[in-house]
């Protein structure tokens, strides 16, 4: 029995690369995953992944940007498996690249609206049914310019940085149901978004430093994102609700001295100013 067994999860964007890794983590945990997103073919390769693997997991086409589809996801997944467990926020967009003077506003705004706007209506439809069970956990997908600039990628990395802020500020809100709410980092991972920076025109001339990176070694395994989540929604994430995590951390420490984090506010995004 997995340490997941019995849980229902839903994973946005879970037909491919981070998604797909997650997807398979938690079902090999043992949880049922509702894989979702708007490539259905995809998004049976994973579940076929998963089951070939002896897990469980169903398919659902949705998009995370259209209201009813978003409610269509959370009612169905409640009514198929009589609860919803853990949803885990990773559908995003990253495909407005350059100086800020020169992008394309309905392209820098589609990668907000995927990312942030798409987390929240996913957050709100779960958030209805965690709630009248006083039970659940949420992950949202951080990432690159949640704690440090983006140059050249402004929609993208403001929207994760809001990404970190908002979660912070709906597990402030969710905590009295029993509900937990997380951020985190899945760290530079190949993927079909990041092979866009490496090819694309835009990409060569403003994101070259993707590309050093993945030289230098930097490809973090989707895998790890996915040990992440099926370590926060077990026990022993419990008490690390509203904190950002990235997934190459030692959480298992960070959980262990969590009165010193929660004391010193560790793991969230603050001002530092001068001391007096």
């Amino acid at each position: 029995m997995g340490v997941l067994a019995g849980q229902t999860a839903i994973v946005t964007g879970g037909g491919a690369g981070i998604g797909r890794g997650i997807a398979q983590e938690l079902g090999a945990a043992g949880a049922h995953v509702v894989v979702a997103g708007r490539r259905g073919q995809h998004l049976d390769e994973t579940v076929g992944l998963i089951t070939a693997a002896g897990g469980s997991a169903s398919a659902t086409v949705a998009d995370v940007t259209d209201v009813a589809q978003v409610d269509a996801l959370m009612a169905g997944t409640v009514a198929g498996h009589g609860k919803l467990d853990l949803l885990v926020n990773n559908a995003g967009r990253f495909f407005s690249i350059g100086p800020v003077w020169d992008a394309d506003p309905q392209n820098w705004w589609q990668d907000v609206t995927v990312n942030l706007y798409g987390t929240f209506l996913c957050c709100r439809s779960a958030l209805r049914h965690m709630i009248e069970r006083r039970s659940g956990k949420i992950v949202n997908l951080a990432g690159g310019g949640s704690l440090n600039a983006f140059a050249y990628g402004s929609g993208y990395g403001t929207s994760k940085a809001a990404i970190v802020r908002f979660s912070e500020t709906v597990h402030q809100e969710a905590k009295e149901y029993g509900v937990n709410v997380y951020a985190i980092s899945p760290g530079l991972v190949h993927t079909e978004m990041t092979q866009f920076q490496l090819d694309s025109p835009e990409g060569k001339q403003w994101l070259p430093r993707i590309h050093k990176m993945f030289e230098e070694g930097r490809n973090v395994p989707p895998a790890l994102a996915g040990n992440l989540c099926v370590y926060l929604a077990s026990p022993a994430g419990d008490h690390l609700g509203g904190r950002f995590i990235q997934s190459t951390e030692d959480y298992g420490r960070i959980a262990e001295r969590v009165d010193e984090v929660v004391e010193r506010d560790l793991y969230t995004l603050r001002r530092t100013a001068l001391s007096a």
